[in-house]
């Protein structure tokens, strides 16, 4: 265990060697006298074992002593857990949302939110190029964090039970579906720190690092605002994209690459998926049926399984993309092309319809 770079993890950190010497202390006097008492009254020197009833007064020492012993234990670690458990008064609030296999994280009140991906190359993972000095701890978009100020975490789950954790910071925390947990860190060093989802989230479990970038704290407010007019830039360029009618090779290019990143870890890199884990899309009755359920399964995705709604996750340019792709690679060729304005479209059409209760409604009516 290492100091780490924050008052809680230096604390966690005394806290962890003050055990371990008393717990030294105490295996040197036991095996002490353990062995003492072994080669003291061995048998070749004619030892005798003694006759003798209990003691009260050994009975009553070798309760009390352990019990002051954990008292004395259990005053600094109440301290330490009382201190990371106090996210009050903080002066940046992210919210933190794992999902299967990647992070979200939303600056609260800044307009600013992001996904990070693990960014090794596939190639690294099969093995047929040099693995980095990173590897698989390394992300797309890192999480960007002051230093000298606190930041309060609020932790949920799209999915599964995923575990946000940090070393550096000695932060670790569950984050549970409909569940939020809280935690917070005050960075006193700037640099890049990394960590891992702690808990077996699924057969990706090994590919959702973290990355943490702690600047200084004026680098930080132009890193926000420039962060703040990269987003409105892209939205921008989102909404101008509606306007595009792109070329079939075009949006194959821009599919694969999007499937790559997004769809892959699942359902593999030839569209054959898993068997009984994550379903084919090569000759999918989805893939190659009706549109606006192939549609609907990537922008909204598919209760009660692993297929995730990608709708907040990539832009309408980047679901007609992958959706072409996946309509026209592995030999589905349906010839089929959507475009922006489609997916647009689709999603006016499903915030803009009646729910199905309500149209259940209108029927018994």
């Amino acid at each position: 265990m290492t100091e780490g770079v924050t008052a809680v993890s230096a604390d966690v950190y005394q806290l962890h060697m003050l055990i371990f010497y008393i717990c030294c202390g105490i295996a040197a006097i036991v095996f002490g006298i353990m062995f003492y008492s072994i080669y003291k009254h061995r048998k070749s020197k004619g030892a005798v074992a003694a006759h003798f009833h209990e003691s009260t007064k050994v009975e009553v020492l070798w309760t009390i002593i352990p019990v002051i012993i954990l008292i004395a234990m259990a005053i600094p670690a109440t301290k330490t857990l009382i201190a990371m458990e106090d996210t009050s008064k903080s002066d940046l609030t992210v919210k933190i949302t794992g999902s299967q296999w990647k992070w979200h994280y939303s600056y609260f009140g800044e307009d600013v939110e992001f996904f990070s991906l693990l960014s090794t190359s596939q190639a690294e993972i099969d093995n047929e190029a040099p693995k980095g000095a990173n590897y698989l701890l390394e992300v797309d978009q890192p999480l960007v964090l002051p230093i000298n100020r606190k930041v309060r975490f609020l932790m949920t789950s799209d999915d599964v039970i995923h575990s946000w954790w940090v070393p550096a910071f000695a932060v670790k925390k569950d984050t549970i579906p409909g569940f939020i947990n809280e935690a917070w860190t005050q960075i006193d060093t700037p640099g890049v720190y990394r960590g891992q989802c702690a808990e077996l989230c699924g057969r990706a479990h090994g590919f959702m690092p973290i990355v943490v970038h702690a600047m200084g704290e004026q680098e930080f407010d132009t890193w926000l605002n420039d962060k703040k007019a990269e987003l409105a830039l892209i939205r921008a360029q989102e909404q101008a994209a509606l306007a595009q009618v792109l070329s079939i090779d075009d949006l194959m290019t821009q599919g694969e690459d999007v499937y790559i990143a997004r769809c892959a870890v699942c359902h593999q890199a030839n569209g054959q998926g898993l068997a009984g884990v994550f379903p084919a899309i090569k000759d999918s009755p989805v893939a190659k049926g009706d549109l606006d359920l192939h549609i609907s399964t990537i922008v909204n995705g598919v209760s009660g399984t692993a297929m995730q709604a990608f709708s907040n996750q990539l832009s309408e340019q980047e679901i007609a993309a992958v959706i072409t792709y996946q309509r026209n690679a592995w030999g589905n060729d349906t010839g089929d092309i959507v475009q922006a304005s489609d997916i647009n479209q689709f999603k006016g059409a499903g915030e803009q319809s009646p729910s199905a209760e309500d149209q259940s409604k209108e029927a018994v009516q």
